[in-house]
């Protein structure tokens, strides 16, 4: 059948060079771009997991970003650490030093005591002036904030973490449910024929988490007088004694260790023969010869948290604290104690999403030499010239004291900022990698051209232009075809 008004097989040769025509146009689109999905119209579906899968991607570029930066923040926060660890050290020579009195003269004391002056000024110094792109990091500025905290109950708290969630305060319920105690020994008083002395001369062996001392009194030696002597070198041993009531020579001597908790206690060994000088559990109770205290047990918000003599540490998901109770708290009394923590430490994104799963607390307590120390033995302000602790009022045993504590407190700081940095932020940045690596590998497979593929579907759109534009040439031509009908 032969038409001239309609050409069908023109009509066909120009659709499907059309067609051939787009094609060759999204093949040089996604050769020249690199992507296989440049508009939704390509792969609608495709587009929407790609679109997430970039959303995630940044997040988690993002969140190394955090992590590195962070661990930038903690290397400032120790190199300042550091340093003022070494001044510590510093001071304690300076105090040992001091201590040598029959070597050193008053004015040689003075002149230490002016250095140790000069090096507490610049811990405080080092503690208000260390930051980081202005953010202040030893100054307590990155503590947390607490409230209601009774410190005839809790003399000391450190809380090193929290996680606050979408709560604005975390309440801390603490709950003693087993009593600290010291290492005690007991030698009665009450002996026939010395009631409130020694009956014979005796030599005994008396061990402490300290050291070790070795007393000799003679026969009818007063209890009270043997206590003196004893409390007389108690730094030597981390040994006390007293009379087990204070006004009654015969009530009995007790023997107890400085200390609460398993790591102090007490010994006593007799070094001569005799039944005399025996030591008990209590009175009335079983003859031992060493006793060592108990460590405080409680519940922190119902979980059971680790004790150490007077001191309670609890490390969960939502909160990392160190708790020093005083010895009347640190008793089971059924009577919970409360405090709650309100705010302020230092918060960490380090995770791709915005959630309290992937956010760390931590805080940074003060540094400066009026917060290093404890209520207890004194802070390091106290050394200086005009403090209770001075090297030149004579308290070099004191002192000594102080900055050991002082050096043990930035020694843990350090260590927590350390653990913080290799076990979570490091972690953190590696985890995160492989994640990032997944993902862009999962979005590359989406989105980006396969240059192989697409190359040889370029070359086949290409002959297939070529040849449907001769093939429109000749349904064009086919229509001249009908004039030799025409004669």
């Amino acid at each position: 059948m032969s038409r001239i008004n309609t050409n069908v097989s023109s009509l066909i040769a120009q659709n499907n060079l059309a067609r051939t025509n787009r094609d060759l146009e999204t093949s040089l689109q996604r050769l020249s771009t690199g992507l296989q999905i440049n508009r939704g119209a390509d792969n609608p579906a495709g587009l929407i997991v790609s679109e997430r899968l970039r959303s995630e991607i940044q997040g988690a570029t993002q969140a190394i970003d955090n992590a590195e930066r962070a661990t930038n923040v903690i290397a400032t926060t120790e190199g300042a650490l550091q340093e003022i660890s070494t001044l510590l050290t510093q001071i304690k020579a300076l105090t040992i030093e001091a201590a040598n009195t029959g070597a050193f003269s008053p004015e040689e004391i003075e002149a230490n005591q002016l250095e140790i002056d000069s090096a507490v000024e610049s811990i405080t110094r080092i503690s208000n002036t260390t930051s980081f792109a202005g953010l202040k990091l030893l100054n307590g500025s990155l503590d947390y904030l607490d409230s209601g905290v009774v410190t005839s109950q809790i003399s000391d708290i450190n809380v090193f973490g929290a996680n606050f969630g979408l709560d604005d305060n975390i309440n801390v319920q603490v709950e003693v449910i087993n009593s600290a105690e010291k290492g005690t020994l007991f030698l009665s008083g009450n002996t026939a024929g010395a009631p409130g002395a020694l009956l014979s001369s005796v030599s005994f062996e008396l061990q402490g988490s300290r050291g070790v001392q070795v007393f000799n009194f003679a026969s009818g030696t007063a209890l009270s007088a043997v206590a003196a002597a004893v409390n007389n070198v108690r730094d030597a041993t981390g040994v006390t004694a007293r009379l087990a009531s204070a006004t009654n020579q015969t009530s009995g001597l007790l023997f107890e260790s400085e200390g609460y908790g398993t790591s102090s206690f007490v010994s006593v060994r007799k070094l001569d023969d005799g039944d005399f000088f025996d030591t008990f559990d209590a009175q009335g109770g079983s003859q031992i010869n060493r006793d060592e205290g108990a460590d405080v047990l409680s519940l922190v918000n119902g979980n059971l948290a680790l004790g150490d003599g007077l001191d309670i540490t609890l490390n969960t998901n939502t909160i990392n604290l160190g708790l020093t109770l005083t010895s009347g708290a640190a008793q089971v009394t059924g009577t919970p104690y409360s405090f709650t923590v309100t705010g302020g430490g230092a918060n960490f994104q380090i995770g791709p999403q915005v959630n309290s799963l992937q956010q760390v607390g931590f805080g940074i307590q003060s540094v400066a030499a009026s917060n290093l120390g404890d209520t207890a033995s004194g802070f390091l302000n106290s050394i200086s010239t005009g403090g209770d602790n001075s090297l030149v009022a004579g308290k070099t045993r004191e002192a000594s004291e102080i900055i050991d504590k002082s050096i043990d407190q930035i020694a843990q700081l350090r260590g927590r900022l350390g653990a913080f940095e290799r076990n979570t932020l490091q972690t953190a940045v590696r985890s995160t990698a492989i994640t990032l690596e997944n993902l862009t590998a999962s979005e590359s497979s989406i989105r980006d051209t396969d240059f192989a593929q697409q190359t040889a579907e370029l070359t086949r759109a290409q002959i297939l232009q070529q040849a449907g534009t001769s093939t429109l040439g000749i349904a064009n031509s086919n229509a001249q075809n009908v004039l030799s009908l025409l004669g």
